[in-house]
Parts: C-alpha cells; structure tokens; sequence
C-alpha cells in the first residue's frame, strides 16, 4: 500500500512538473542556440566577413539539448518545485538551536507580539 502512494505521489509530481520542465528546456535551448549563432558570426568576422555580433552567450555549444543537460533542467525543476520556501508564501518555520542554553526550537517562537523578528545568520570565514 506504502509503494503505491509513493508511486501515486511520484506521477503527479511528474504531471505537474512536465509543463514546466518542457517550457525551460525550450528556453535554454534558444539559449544555446544564440550562443552556436555568436560563434558563427565571430567565425565569419574573422574570415573578413562582415557580421552582427548578438550579446548573448550563456553555455557550450557541444551541451545543445544533449541528454545531460535536459536531466540539469529537469533536476533543477524537481528541486524548484519540492523546496520549503515559496514566493509569496509564508516562510518555513524551521528547527533552531538557541544558542544560550541549546535547546532546541522553532523559529517562530522567538517572536513576540507584533514584533519583526530579525534572524541574523553571522559569518563563519
């Protein structure tokens, strides 16, 4: 029963991501496709040619919609979609460690009232 929802569960994440996986492979293959038309042009500058040079350039022309980078977007999609934080959503109230008596809490406990709650993460390096 365990593995038939997780099997259920793993086809509508795939439903619901195929749009969008489809949509931004398409993208970054006009990409791509800028970045080949860029190399052609520099090519014919240089043999004397005269030639519009288009700004765009963003990855390798030998990557143009091979396999390796249509499982990138897809992988990319599925991490987009399965994350905790969301655009115009309320934030994730996720596990800390105070750091005075290191208990453990939810980041949401330390707000008082209507207070903000300012989270200042510091630096390590």
């Amino acid at each position: 029963m365990m593995n038939t929802i997780k099997a259920v569960k793993n086809a509508l994440i795939c439903f619901v991501l195929l749009p969008r996986f489809l949509a931004a492979a398409v993208v970054f293959w006009l990409l791509d496709f800028l970045c080949i038309r860029k190399r052609f042009f520099l090519r014919m500058k240089e043999q004397g040619g005269d030639a519009i040079d288009p700004p765009l350039c963003i990855s390798d022309s030998n990557r143009l919609f091979s396999f390796e980078s249509l499982k990138a977007v897809w992988h990319g999609q599925k991490l987009d979609f399965l994350k905790a934080a969301h655009l115009r959503r309320g934030a994730p109230n996720t596990e800390v460690v105070r750091l005075e008596d290191q208990r453990h809490s939810r980041i949401l406990d330390c707000a008082h009232g209507d207070r903000p709650l300012i989270l200042n993460f510091g630096s390590c390096t």
